[in-house]
């Protein structure tokens, strides 16, 4: 970005209630768990509780990561140690300094229990502050609600949507919506719906 850093393979992000470090082989079986939920991947490109899918997906995400091209985390609940999902900085643009918060999942156990806005702003306050991103975005499918509620929850403003935009699993083509968050939004949303978030550390 501006400061000429870009995003370590090796980086670790906390909060006081979450670890987020990079995916690695041996999560394999605890995501494959999380994953065998069918209705999860009704708006995911793929239906994940395939093996066959979620291996494609995995090996996507470490090859990606290796090439430094997107970086997948794996989001631990720190109290438990359990694994919840995860996300990954992807679509890194450092010329615009822009990135994308996507490939976003959490099991089912690990929804609505303030595991994604921890994670979304541990991401952000990284990708904003130590990288001096102007922009962070996201996209979803235009029907998912409960995913559009969640980037609104967290301050993402709504742009546009794009028509046609991806094949899904199923055949469907899935027209999808845009979220920002900018950084002149950025630090007063850290001083107010995520306020009560403590803990934030880098490595």
């Amino acid at each position: 970005m501006s400061t000429n850093k870009t995003i370590s393979e090796h980086l670790i992000l906390q909060t006081s209630d979450l670890v987020l470090r990079p995916i690695s082989e041996n999560d394999f079986d605890e995501l494959c768990e999380l994953a065998q939920e069918q209705e999860m991947w009704s708006y995911f490109s793929f239906n994940l509780a395939e093996r066959q899918y979620f291996e494609k997906w995995m090996n996507t995400a470490l090859a990606d990561k290796q090439a430094r091209t997107r970086l997948p985390f794996t989001i631990i609940v720190k109290e438990t140690g359990q694994i919840a999902g995860s996300m990954s900085l992807m679509n890194i643009f450092y010329h615009d300094l822009r990135l994308e918060i996507g490939n976003s999942w959490l099991g089912k156990n690990f929804r609505s229990r303030n595991v994604n806005r921890h994670a979304k702003y541990a991401m952000m306050r990284y990708s904003f502050e130590e990288l001096n991103c102007e922009r962070v975005e996201f996209k979803t499918d235009v029907l998912n609600e409960r995913a559009k509620k969640g980037l609104r929850k967290i301050g993402g403003k709504e742009e546009g949507v794009l028509r046609s935009h991806m094949t899904m699993w199923n055949n469907r083509r899935r027209d999808s919506i845009y979220f920002s968050v900018i950084r002149k939004e950025w630090f007063s949303l850290k001083d107010s719906i995520f306020k009560d978030i403590e803990g934030f550390a880098f490595t």
